[in-house]
């Protein structure tokens, strides 16, 4: 597996329609949390709020992993299901619009969960 030093060079790594989502999610991810910390854990594009992941992200050949840890998948597990999903991931095709705004509402979950769990005063 290559390892990058950071998430520009994760997203410079790939061309054409692949490079184009990951910038887009990787702005939707930072528009929507613009408090999170952006590093690469897994080898992938990771963004943490609070000390603790929030979401991850990743190219492939003919989609985006989109990774939410299992609670954000749980909760939108309706508006998922017409994705090809693993446990704790989901794959949004290249050849289908990037679902924005579902990827801010789970983002902005996320954000919650780990505001509500980890934030300041909580244990």
């Amino acid at each position: 597996m290559k390892t990058f030093a950071n998430v520009d060079e994760y997203i410079n790594d790939f061309e054409g329609e692949t490079r184009e989502r990951l910038i887009a999610t990787r702005k939707l991810i930072l528009e929507t949390a613009p408090q999170a910390q952006e590093s690469i854990s897994y080898g992938m594009p990771a963004y943490k709020t609070n000390g603790k992941p929030l979401v991850y992200f990743g190219g492939y050949k003919s989609h985006i992993g989109f990774y939410a840890t299992p609670t954000g998948h749980q909760a939108f597990e309706k508006e998922l299901s017409k994705y090809k999903q693993g446990k704790g991931s989901v794959q949004f095709p290249l050849d289908e619009p990037l679902p924005a705004k579902l990827i801010k509402e789970i983002v902005l979950f996320r954000m919650a969960e780990n505001q509500a769990k980890y934030g300041k005063g909580k244990k």
